[in-house]
């Protein structure tokens, strides 16, 4: 593709590396076949190729920002499978991350409520303390959704409201969990955000299995949330500023590994090395965390496992998130494990198409977002599965609400597997 940015426009570094992707594309359309949003609405600008271009035209100045650009870009689920078959390799990604930053920075971009709520999200979200709070409040107002949603400015809160239904609400851990066998490695655990309250099972689960393989699990007090929800929203300094916390903890922490068990994590705090690039201090050492962030299936896959055996014979339908097929390439890892310890793996229709929870796309984009799951949960459905399993946990409370199958984290059947319990989701339905 060509560009037209100017000498000046140049010694920007966001610029630069605009210029340098931009330049890959070569109009070939292969990335609408599989985008979702283009799926539904076969709409040129709701596919990357289309927002490639609004992109372009926006950073050279030709086109300013505005709530037309904002629309089609914010429409855009971040699933990056448009990665995947590129042919080129279009770095869509971080051209995308360079266009939120410029729609985020000028409030001309979105109409005030829009705004108002992005900010709600990005306040309470990424902390599990306010989240815990917004949750609670959220179940006594719940029954009032319905009226909400009428009202299109109040339509984030109606689905903020059906997002609180559901599942125990948890305390954030920390400390040092022990193994009793010969110690055979050390390893951060990024708890995560949401998970952390609505998902405690998951973290449980990751613990113990963990520990059954000798590794002593570390989840520092100071490490929080990713940043991925902040990043996504454009808001790259804050987003910044949650990964130096992280990379500091980690790094005090001592440890071989960071482990993380929720793929959306995992491909932001792998991508830290390039979120960070700009910043001479912190360069180096967010690399080098970067490197030793392992996806959890991914750093199972290293250890000597303990016996694993399916309690009972169980169709598995696994979804495989977005995160995990497209931006870490590990899909086939977690079947692969699950296949080992005795359960039978179902594989959906479509299963590279999102099922449209990311991250917080549920209650910026409700309708698209609903759209995405009753098609994914019809194709899990109609596998004959007992049970999904999944590896990303805005996946899995994202589909538990469309779906009366359990939804479960794959590390959840493994620990079962092993001679742990059986996963709440399973055991309450």
């Amino acid at each position: 593709m060509q560009t037209r940015f100017s000498p000046e426009q140049l010694k920007d570094p966001r610029i630069r590396e605009a210029d340098s992707i931009l330049r890959k594309c070569v109009h070939c359309g292969f990335c609408t076949a599989t985008c979702p949003t283009y799926l539904l609405l076969g709409d040129e600008l709701d596919g990357p190729r289309g927002r490639i271009y609004l992109v372009k035209d926006m950073l050279e100045g030709d086109t300013p920002p505005s709530p037309d650009i904002a629309r089609h870009i914010d429409r855009c689920l971040t699933c990056l499978s448009c990665m995947t078959t590129c042919p080129s390799g279009v770095d869509y990604d971080h051209l995308l991350a360079i266009g939120r930053e410029v729609l985020e920075g000028d409030p001309r971009s979105r109409p005030a409520v829009e705004r108002f709520w992005r900010g709600v999200l990005d306040a309470v979200v990424p902390h599990p303390s306010r989240f815990a709070l917004a949750l609670r409040a959220g179940r006594i107002f719940r029954p009032l959704a319905g009226l909400l949603e009428r009202l299109p400015a109040l339509r984030p809160a109606a689905s903020m409201l059906r997002m609180a239904g559901g599942g125990r609400i948890a305390k954030p851990v920390a400390g040092a969990f022990l193994t009793r066998r010969e110690g055979r490695g050390r390893v951060a655990l990024l708890q995560g955000c949401a998970q952390s309250v609505l998902g405690a099972s998951v973290n449980r689960a990751t613990i113990s299995l963990l520990n059954r393989c000798g590794v002593d699990v570390v989840i520092p007090r100071e490490a929080g949330c990713c940043g991925a929800l902040t990043h996504h929203m454009g808001r790259e300094e804050r987003a910044r500023e949650m990964a130096r916390v992280n990379i500091a903890a980690w790094e005090r922490a001592d440890v071989d590994a960071v482990v993380v068990n929720a793929s959306g994590c995992g491909v932001t705090v792998k991508d830290y090395g390039h979120l960070l690039t700009g910043d001479p201090k912190w360069a180096l050492r967010a690399s080098r965390i970067s490197e030793r962030t392992k996806d959890v299936h991914e750093y199972l896959a290293t250890l000597e496992l303990p016996p694993l055996r399916a309690p009972r014979p169980l169709k598995v339908v696994f979804h495989a998130p977005c995160s995990l097929t497209h931006g870490l390439k590990l899909a086939d890892v977690a079947r692969q494990l699950l296949e080992n310890a005795g359960f039978e793996v179902l594989e959906p229709a479509e299963g590279h198409i999102c099922c449209g929870a990311a991250g917080v796309y549920s209650v910026l984009q409700p309708d698209m977002s609903l759209r995405l799951r009753e098609r994914k949960a019809g194709h899990l459905e109609a596998t004959g599965a007992e049970v999904v399993a999944s590896a990303n946990f805005g996946c899995i409370h994202h589909l538990a609400e469309g779906t009366d199958l359990p939804v479960v984290h794959v590390v959840e059947l493994l620990e079962w597997a092993a001679g742990g319990d059986m996963p709440p989701a399973m055991r309450d339905a």
